[in-house]
């Protein structure tokens, strides 16, 4: 299983960024797949997490209807559309590989990390 992100980048706060998490190793239409961010000093935490038809999807509360997870099955491509970002939205960002075809909230719940990709929201 490979997963490999990308988008990441320096954006003043209100700006926009879409990230994306290419996806390899594994029949991708069959598993969930989720972004998780981890802030310096602070737990990994969940950001959003959509299910393997796409149907099915979860957000973490800071979120906030800001962030929007999408995945494309024939392009083996899941997305993260983030908007109006905040300064607190600095983190590294990580696709992930849930264990099964539903979303998935929890790490225990996750087989497979990406590397991740750095967000910074400064003005």
């Amino acid at each position: 299983v490979q997963l490999v992100e990308s988008g990441g980048g320096s954006v003043e706060p209100g700006g926009s960024l879409r990230l994306s998490c290419a996806a390899s190793g594994f029949v991708f239409s069959s598993y969930g797949l989720s972004w998780w961010r981890q802030a310096p000093g602070k737990e990994r935490e969940l950001v959003a997490s959509i299910s393997g038809s796409g149907t099915g999807t979860k957000y973490q509360d800071s979120a906030g209807g800001r962030f929007s997870i999408s995945r494309d099955n024939a392009k083996r491509m899941m997305y993260l559309q983030m908007n109006n970002l905040k300064h607190e939205d600095t983190a590294v960002y990580s696709c992930a590989k849930c264990e099964d075809s539903f979303t998935c909230s929890r790490p225990n719940f996750v087989t497979d990390w990406g590397q991740g990709t750095q967000v910074t929201v400064s003005a």
